[in-house]
């Protein structure tokens, strides 16, 4: 059901030279959304119809880790009103504030108990300097998502969102999202949702773009629901 867009490697080698790169800026992304239409006709319905995806960058560091923690399997709306009231209470916003904080204080701000205790591990970890997200910037896809995974409450997910919207990596593939598994199911018109194994080989037509994929997608997922 699904466009593979075959095209000779030797051509779609030189043409993705254009603009490689590991981190995107907002001049690379266009190129590359151009480049991935090219290569994929529902990709490119997505571009005529909507433009250019955002970049949707995020900050780097403890606040953005912080946020997207309390983004696991909530409504985005649920888990800003979260954040906000978080940022409204602790001060400094920094890992010491939130071991201050501790669980019990968390729980009191309307954090469940397995995220607060995942905040509280996170800070704790870069209080003590057992993980440096200058450190993780500095690495390649593969080593940043390990060493990100590799702290409790960050799962593959929550990883690739950091790597993707934080340090602006091209390649970052999300397989476990939900809005990308959706709109690919309609856009592809698939029977069902795919499950991430299908959704990973399904991206394998979009390297090195994968992230700029990710954001047409998402792109469209809000389009068609009204929210722009």
């Amino acid at each position: 059901m699904w466009c593979k867009s075959e095209c000779d490697k030797s051509h779609c080698k030189s043409s993705f030279k254009i603009v490689h790169s590991d981190t995107l800026t907002t001049q690379k992304l266009l190129t590359a959304a151009s480049i991935l239409a090219s290569r994929d006709k529902d990709l490119a319905r997505i571009l005529s119809e909507y433009g250019p995806p955002p970049l949707w960058k995020r900050p780097q560091g403890f606040p953005t880790l912080v946020r997207i923690i309390l983004e696991q399997q909530v409504s985005l709306a649920s888990a800003a009103s979260i954040y906000n009231r978080l940022l409204n209470v602790i001060d400094p916003f920094r890992p010491a504030g939130f071991i201050a904080v501790g669980e019990a204080g968390f729980r009191s701000l309307g954090v469940t108990r397995q995220k607060a205790s995942y905040l509280i591990q996170l800070a704790e970890q870069l209080e003590h300097k057992k993980l440096r997200l200058s450190a993780v910037a500095r690495m390649d896809d593969k080593e940043a998502k390990l060493m990100l995974m590799d702290i409790k409450g960050i799962g593959s997910w929550s990883a690739d969102i950091y790597l993707l919207m934080a340090i602006c990596r091209a390649d970052i593939w999300p397989a476990g999202d939900l809005a990308l598994a959706t709109s690919l199911m309609e856009l592809k018109r698939l029977r069902q949702r795919p499950t991430e194994d299908r959704l990973h080989r399904m991206a394998e037509i979009w390297r090195p773009y994968r992230a700029v994929a990710a954001r047409m997608l998402w792109q469209y997922y809000l389009a068609k629901r009204g929210k722009g």
